[in-house]
C-alpha cells in the first residue's frame, strides 16, 4: 500500500516518528514528510538518517496554513502531533486546546481538502474516562475524527477516504516516562519512588504503537478505534524486576498517588466493549454511526452493556517479576542503560 505514496507524519520528530522511519525507509515508499516545528530536532533527524526520501516542513499544528502547505500532495497521514504531558496540560488547559483539539481539526480539515485517502490520529488510554486536561483533549480529538468519518461517508465522492484512530497507553521507556526514573534512581543510589505499589500499567514498546498504527491502517474503515491487546504489571513489580536487572538494594519509597494519575489505565469503556470487533492481537471498535435521530437510544436500553466490563490494566494479563523482566531486557532503553554500567 505505501509503494510509490508521500506519507506525512505530524509530530513527526518524536519517538513514534523515529521508529516508523526505522521501519519504513528502507521500502518502496516514495516520499516521507516531517512536520514539526523544532528545527534542532530536524536537524538532528536530517544528519542521522541522511536519506533524500525524507522531506521536512516546518510548522505547527495550530497554524492552518502551514498544516496545508505540508498535506497538499499526501497519500497517508499519522498524525503524532500532540502536547501529552499530564501536568503542563493541567496547568496551562488552552494549549491543550490548541494542540490537540484545535490543531486536529486543521490536520483534518487539510486532509480533507487534499483527498488524503488514509488518516490516522494516535490517541492515549487517558482519553477514556478522563480525569485531566491531557486526557479530555485527546478524548475530543478522537471525536472531532468521528465527526469528520460521519461527513466523510455521507458524501459519495469522500466515501474512499479513511480517517480512523489508534490508543494506547505509555510506551515503556519513553521520555517522561517512570522506567527512566526508576534506572536514573538506581544509578544514582537513591529511593525508587512508587506511588502506589498496586497501581498498573499497560506495558507496550515502542515497536508496538508503530504495529498498532499499521494494523489500523490496513485494517480500518473511517471512524474505526484501535487498541492493542496487552500485558500490564504492578509498579511494585516494574521496580523491582528493574532492581534485579541492575543488580540493586535502592530502598522503595512510597510517595502516594500524584495529581491526575490513574489507578489503572483503560483503552476501551463498556460502552465500547459491547460493540468491539475482536482481531486477535487487537480490538476494533467500530464508528458510532447515529445522527441526531437518536431517540430511541434513549427510549431503548441495552442490557448488554450492564454486563460488560471495560478493558483495562486491572484486567488484562498481569505480568510477574520474570515476565515483566523478560520485556525490559527486550528494550534498547535496557540494553545501553546495562552496557553504561
Amino acid at each position: 500500500m505505501f509503494k510509490d505514496k508521500v506519507l506525512l507524519i505530524t509530530g513527526g520528530t518524536g519517538s513514534f516518528a523515529n521508529a516508523v522511519l526505522n521501519d519504513f525507509i528502507n521500502s518502496d515508499i516514495k516520499q516521507i514528510r516531517i512536520f514539526s516545528r523544532d528545527e534542532k530536532k530536524q536537524e538532528d533527524m536530517r544528519i542521522k538518517f541522511n536519506n533524500k526520501k525524507i522531506k521536512f516542513y516546518i510548522g505547527d499544528v495550530r497554524d492552518s496554513k502551514s498544516v496545508n502547505e505540508a498535506v497538499e500532495g499526501v497519500d497517508y497521514i499519522f498524525h503524532a502531533s500532540a502536547l501529552k504531558q499530564v501536568p503542563s496540560c493541567e496547568f496551562y488547559p488552552m494549549q491543550a486546546v490548541n494542540t490537540n483539539i484545535l490543531g486536529t481539526s486543521n490536520v483534518l480539515d487539510a486532509a480533507h481538502k487534499y483527498d488524503v485517502k488514509n488518516l490516522v490520529v494516535l490517541s492515549t488510554d487517558k482519553a477514556v474516562y478522563p480525569i485531566n486536561a491531557m486526557g479530555m483533549s485527546k478524548g475530543m480529538m478522537e471525536k472531532l475524527m468521528c465527526a469528520k468519518s460521519r461527513l466523510i461517508s455521507s458524501n459519495i465522492k469522500s466515501k474512499s477516504k479513511i480517517f480512523c484512530a489508534t490508543r494506547y497507553g505509555n510506551v515503556m521507556a519513553s521520555r517522561g516516562s517512570v522506567i527512566p526514573l526508576f534506572v536514573s534512581q538506581i544509578k544514582q543510589n537513591k529511593d525508587i519512588t512508587i506511588t502506589d505499589p498496586s497501581m498498573t500499567r499497560f506495558m507496550m514498546s515502542l515497536q508496538d504503537s508503530v504495529s498498532l498504527v499499521k494494523f489500523a491502517f490496513t485494517n480500518a474503515k473511517s471512524g474505526d478505534i484501535f487498541v492493542q491487546k496487552a500485558p500490564a504489571t504492578t509498579i511494585l513489580t516494574l521496580a523491582k524486576a528493574l532492581q534485579d536487572i541492575f543488580s540493586a538494594t535502592n530502598n522503595i519509597k512510597i510517595i502516594g498517588t500524584r495529581h491526575g494519575e490513574k489507578l489503572y489505565e483503560t483503552l476501551l469503556t463498556r460502552e465500547e466493549m459491547v460493540r468491539a470487533i475482536d482481531m486477535g492481537d487487537y480490538y476494533k471498535v467500530p464508528l458510532d454511526d447515529r445522527d441526531l435521530n437518536y431517540s430511541s437510544y434513549f427510549t431503548n436500553g441495552d442490557v448488554k452493556t450492564s454486563l460488560k466490563e471495560d478493558y483495562n490494566s486491572h484486567n488484562t494479563k498481569i505480568l510477574d517479576i520474570n515476565e515483566t523482566k523478560e520485556l525490559l531486557l527486550g528494550l534498547d532503553f535496557i540494553k545501553n542503560e546495562l552496557k553504561k554500567g
